[in-house]
């Protein structure tokens, strides 16, 4: 039976009480804990801070709704802390941005493969074959920085192979727009597929900013820079899907939404029985949050929650491996480039999209650099040599 958004009210704002130690709970293992735990952890942590980051942008337009976006929005602040933290610090920078990479294809194909619109859909596959690329490429800086084996963390779900080369996606900003949904006939699902990768993406742009100073080796430093380029250019390509004529109490509304629709397909999946509770806490939470919002719609818009939202959510993403997706993809469509808002074979990108990529790989790629000969096998290239000399 479908999820019904008005059948539940949820806990209401006032009962959502947190601690300190509530709020930093036990780590999930990178080796113990499946994949997807970890999957969804990130997700949900970018779908929270995408809910803050609009929360904090409604508030500097929206004078009278400064109090209650700030209530609810201390929640999420707590949400968002007790997911991100469920982290563990057995996996280093570079094993979490293995882990980001995963979240980043995966949760993609999901959508993709769902996607009612077609434009939209090809707009995910084209993003998707690109955090492919950079899942390759950070494997490699993996191995040869650490000694590590990315698939550890990936267990096997994900393929690690060339996508669309990274040093072939940087593109002039005219081509990373994309034509958006209309929001009068878009369906729910269309719009709460713009909002989760909107956030899955923008998450991982700041995360790589943020660590990649943090390297001392120089090869890392540069492909952090070069990648968390691109993370930039996907944040333009996917905000860019949302119909900028919404208003900020329907595009508020969407946001509480999309958020008991991703916690609820974490609940149906989850493995780890400690994690699941705080899904199934945080469904609660944002119920509470949805009908808060829905009051506060009624009240300024005049309008039926329902006019915007049926009462059935659609199914959950499915948050599992899509390995033969990606690979049909990435066979079919790895030569595609963008020309404006429009997807088209190589001859036919843009002049300012070939000139802007030239001058950035003026001086060599990093992404071509640190992935030079590497090609992904069970174990390390250091375990491999120590073979071959033996």
């Amino acid at each position: 039976m479908a999820f019904n958004l008005y059948d539940s009210k949820g806990c209401a704002l006032d009962r959502q009480r947190f601690t300190w130690r509530e709020l930093v709970q036990n780590p999930i293992s990178k080796l113990d804990d499946d994949a997807f735990t970890r999957v969804r952890v990130i997700l949900m942590n970018g779908v929270e801070t995408e809910a803050i980051r609009f929360q904090h942008m409604a508030a500097r337009m929206n004078a009278d709704l400064r109090l209650p976006l700030a209530q609810i929005r201390r929640a999420e602040q707590h949400q968002a802390t007790t997911v991100n933290w469920l982290l563990g610090s057995d996996h280093s920078p570079l094993e979490t941005t293995i882990a980001y990479e995963q979240v980043a294809i995966e949760v993609t194909a999901a959508v993709a493969q769902r996607e009612p619109d077609p434009y939209l859909a090809q707009v995910y596959r084209f993003g998707m074959l690109e955090d492919f690329d950079h899942l390759y490429r950070y494997s490699a800086l993996l191995d040869r920085l650490e000694g590590k084996d990315a698939n550890n963390i990936l267990q096997s779900y994900t393929d690690i192979l060339p996508g669309r080369p990274t040093m072939l996606e940087h593109r002039a900003p005219q081509d990373d727009l994309r034509d958006p949904y209309d929001r009068a006939t878009a369906l729910p699902l269309t719009k709460m597929h713009a909002l989760t990768i909107t956030g899955a993406e923008f998450q991982t742009h700041d995360y790589y900013m943020n660590v990649g100073p943090l390297f001392s080796d120089p090869v890392a430093r540069q492909l952090y820079a070069e990648i968390a380029s691109i993370e930039e250019q996907h944040v333009t390509q996917y905000e860019s899907l949302l119909d900028p004529s919404e208003t900020w109490m329907e595009q508020w509304l969407l946001h509480e939404a999309n958020e008991v629709y991703n916690y609820y397909s974490c609940v149906q999946q989850e493995t780890n029985h400690h994690v699941k509770a705080i899904w199934e806490r945080f469904l609660d939470y944002e119920l509470g949050h949805f009908h808060m919002v829905s009051e506060l719609f009624k009240q300024i818009e005049k309008r039926d929650p329902s006019e915007l939202l049926p009462p059935a959510l659609p199914e959950p993403i499915a948050l599992k491996s899509h390995r033969e997706f990606v690979r049909q993809v990435l066979a079919q469509e790895v030569d595609l480039r963008a020309n404006g808002s429009r997807f088209v074979d190589k001859p036919q990108e843009s002049a300012q999209s070939r000139a802007y990529r030239d001058q950035m790989n003026r001086d060599g790629s990093p992404s071509e650099s640190v992935a030079a000969g590497y090609a992904w096998v069970p174990g390390t290239e250091l375990n491999r040599t120590v073979i071959a000399v033996d």
